[in-house]
């Protein structure tokens, strides 16, 4: 089967999306057409007479001529007809293309279906027959209408009444009439299961480094430069890019990429084959190379891309995140794409930003460096950006601003429904803690904000993969700050802070914690958000000595934590009431740990007085007093805030009475007694 858009060998069409997609030309299309209407009248002399002739009534000379006009049409085409490109790419001998010229005869003219209805002896009889080519067209042979013959097997053809297959009426696909007339479009029952491919269409020499290496080396098997293989994995990466390379190789061939979506495809093997039947046809008559996009949650959605691809004769191409073992037999040859360095996406970023990349160098490095984001989407955020530099127009650092927002919310999507995003609200100044504590918070801030240098300008990371991350704990009692530290972290960094429920991710089945992790820390990696394990002892607690399985694989998910934390290009922070619990060997591999001490009476005083913003009706209120209530800040920012709903409710400023009655009531929610040394001298 010989795609009908590479009858002339590879073209190079990246310069030129449109001549990708394989629209065919009006010039074409007129010559085409003039083409059929003769190769109709061929058939037509060859079909005359009536069913008492022993052959066909053929008129000689009128058939001569007929060949001679068909021949000249042919003659005259820029590129080969349609009729012959289906014929050619499906394999199909003589008899077989005439066979689907009279079917698509009786549906293009009524004069060529009133000859099939003479030959056939009856006027209600206008629909060609399988019967009838056997009696009047050369070559004629019976295996023509066979299941496994091109006619049926493509389901070019169908014959309305299987049981008699001579005389059933055949008709021509619908799909199949268009393109043979020269009309170009997707079939209607595959069209629903496919996706855009988006910004995809370029070739390989627009694409970074990494991508470009990829889509040469598929676009090599597929011609067979390489070891040939039709099937191809293509693993790693953002699934934006794995696309857009894959798109570049169907284009380096001359080949119109066409994506289906592997969730979609049909659970039933049988309609599977269908399926598969119906985009072997598109492979020919436009020239498509399919990619099938397993990035899925559902693992049963990788299986379906592969057996999808095993079944299609054709170029085709998986994508997904990870290498998949073989299935069904089917061994796809395996390209991996690697991740482009910081260098690279800044090139995607000037390309996509133009001359406006000048006033934003030191945003677009910033954004490099962070956010791990495709082609696709670094070019919408650059393309929605208003101009920048000139008078009148946006000023750059407004712009980079907009720029690195636009990318935060582009990457949040895969997290949002894996974990809690938090608004940071939280500032400096909010901050109760030791100068020490402060100095290593804002270290972790320095760490992220200038991981780009450090990293990929000064070299550090072509050394070790490992040792890279920002990942730190915050131990501490309950109420020390702990949360709030990570909201000031990630306000300063100006990214999105996602607090994890461990009680989600952690599972009582084998593997099942380790797939939940991996699925955060993916989502995470486009935009190197803040990521927030609160009570993380409760997962990551002193490791055991391997007693049984379940030990052993506690002891692998451990690994794998350490593996992903080591490497996030964000900020991963575990809080933890009991550091004590931690494995030291753990321990050792986090680059910060910050140890949240009670505050002290000074610091008290301090929490209380920032407890009440500028704005809040206070009176008499004496922060050394209140200071003796031994409890943490959250506590005391409880107890401010229910006491400044009571004040509220009594359009009164908030007062040490209100104070009072909200302690009683937190200490009741904490079940403690409250002394009447803690609050002496609280009311006159």
């Amino acid at each position: 089967m010989t795609p009908a858009g590479q009858a002339d060998g590879a073209r190079d069409t990246s310069g030129d999306p449109g001549e990708a997609a394989g629209g065919p030309s009006g010039e074409w299309q007129q010559a085409n057409q003039r083409y059929l209407v003769a190769a109709l009248d061929v058939l037509g002399h060859l079909l005359a007479g009536t069913p008492d002739e022993p052959g066909p009534a053929v008129d000689d000379a009128g058939l001569e001529r007929a060949i001679r006009r068909r021949d000249e049409a042919r003659g005259a085409m820029p590129a080969p007809p349609a009729l012959e490109a289906i014929a050619d790419g499906l394999d199909m001998s003589a008899f077989e293309r005439d066979v689907l010229l009279m079917c698509a005869g009786v549906e293009l003219d009524s004069a060529f279906a009133r000859i099939c209805a003479g030959a056939q002896g009856d006027p209600a009889r206008a629909y060609a027959t399988f019967g009838l080519g056997l009696a009047r067209l050369p070559g004629a042979h019976w295996s023509a209408i066979g299941p496994a013959g091109p006619l049926r097997r493509w389901h070019l053809v169908r014959l309305t009444e299987p049981d008699v297959p001579t005389t059933s009426p055949l008709r021509v696909d619908e799909r199949i009439l268009h393109a043979l007339a020269g009309i170009s479009y997707l079939d209607p029952r595959i069209e629903p299961l496919t996706e855009p491919l988006t910004g995809a269409l370029s070739g390989p020499r627009r694409l970074p480094p990494a991508l470009r290496t990829a889509a040469r080396e598929v676009a090599d098997r597929w011609s067979g430069r390489l070891a040939p293989a039709e099937r191809v994995l293509l693993h790693g990466r953002r699934r934006g890019d794995l696309r857009s390379a894959a798109a570049a190789a169907c284009v380096e061939l001359g080949m119109r990429p066409v994506c289906l979506r592997a969730s979609s495809l049909p659970q039933d093997p049988a309609e599977r084959d269908l399926l598969a039947r119906l985009c072997e046809r598109e492979t020919v008559l436009d020239g498509v190379a399919w990619v099938i996009d397993a990035e899925d949650t559902d693992p049963s959605a990788g299986r379906l891309a592969l057996d999808m691809a095993g079944r299609i004769e054709a170029p085709v191409v998986v994508t997904a995140g990870e290498p998949m073992s073989a299935y069904g037999g089917i061994r796809p040859a395996h390209v991996e794409v690697g991740d482009d360095g910081t260098a690279d996406l800044r090139t995607a970023w000037r390309d996509a930003l133009g001359p406006a990349a000048t006033a934003l160098s030191g945003w677009v490095d910033r954004a490099a460096g962070q956010f791990a984001l495709d082609l696709d989407t670094v070019r919408a955020v650059a393309g929605a950006l208003p101009p920048i530099g000139d008078e009148g127009e946006t000023d750059p650092d407004v712009a980079g601003a907009a720029l690195w927002d636009a990318c935060r919310r582009w990457s949040r999507t895969g997290l949002d429904g894996l974990a809690e995003r938090i608004t940071p609200r939280a500032r400096w100044e909010d901050l109760v803690l030791p100068a020490t504590h402060m100095d290593v918070l804002k270290q972790i801030v320095a760490h992220v904000r200038h991981r780009h240098t450090v990293i990929s300008d000064w070299g550090f990371g072509a050394r070790t993969g490992r040792g890279l991350g920002a990942a730190a704990l915050f131990a501490g009692p309950s109420g020390t700050g702990k949360t709030l530290a990570a909201e000031v972290v990630a306000g300063a960094l100006r990214l999105d802070l996602y607090r994890v429920d461990l009680s989600q991710v952690v599972s009582k089945y084998i593997g099942e914690t380790e797939k939940n992790l991996r699925r955060v820390f993916d989502a995470a990696e486009a935009g190197g958000a803040v990521l927030l394990f609160d009570e993380a002892d409760a997962l990551f607690g002193r490791r055991s000595e391997v007693k049984d399985s379940h030990d052993r694989y506690a002891n692998i998910e451990v690994g794998y934590l350490l593996q992903r934390v080591e490497a996030y290009r964000g900020v991963a922070i575990l809080t933890t009431n009991l550091k004590d619990t931690l494995d030291p060997a753990f321990l050792r591999r986090l680059r910060f740990v910050v140890q949240f001490p009670f505050p002290d009476a000074e610091a008290r005083t301090r929490i209380w007085r920032r407890s009440f913003p500028e704005a809040a009706p206070t009176e008499g209120l004496d922060l050394p007093a209140l200071a003796r209530l031994s409890v943490s800040g959250g506590t005391i920012r409880n107890i401010a805030l229910s006491a400044a709903f009571l004040a509220a409710d009594e359009g009164e400023p908030v007062r040490m009475a209100h104070l009072l009655a909200a302690t009683r009531t937190e200490y009741t929610k904490l079940e403690r007694p409250l002394t009447g040394t803690e609050v002496a001298g609280w009311t006159s």
